[in-house]
């Protein structure tokens, strides 16, 4: 529910627009056909078979582990919300790839974080302040 706002009265009048437009077949053939035009080819894997997208999903799946396991059934603000995401994505893109030299004592390994930054991502992990009353935090 909300107000009768003249931006939200267009935003609603610009998705039954967009929902239309979606399912005209003329805007189908011509999607399709500038898609052929570029030489784009979509592939779709079968519905609710995530085995057949190998790698990709496999990150997709191991995105959602850590994020179950750490968010649980808590409900979080914004700010929290994209710290959580972006220390998952820090995780995994610090999974070691290969060695970096063939020297057993040399523990340095390749990673995804590497190729973003030179460096691996993870970083040492911060004290949990949950229980720490917010007014002896500092800003």
């Amino acid at each position: 529910m909300c107000d009768n706002a003249k931006t939200f009265v267009g935003a609603k009048r610009e998705l039954d627009d967009l929902a239309k437009l979606f399912c005209d077949q003329q805007f189908h053939e011509a999607v399709v056909r500038d898609a052929a035009k570029e030489s784009i080819e979509f592939k779709f894997i079968p519905p609710r078979s995530p085995n057949f997208g190998g790698l990709w999903e496999a990150a997709v799946k191991s995105f959602k582990t850590h994020f179950k396991k750490t968010i649980g059934l808590r409900v979080l603000q914004h700010d929290e919300f994209v710290t959580v995401l972006v220390q998952i994505e820090a995780c995994l893109n610090s999974r070691p790839l290969t060695p970096l030299s063939s020297d057993p004592n040399d523990l340095d390994v390749l990673t995804p974080g590497h190729f973003l930054v030179q460096r691996p991502l993870a970083a040492v992990a911060e004290p949990d302040l949950a229980e720490v009353p917010e007014n002896r935090l500092s800003a």
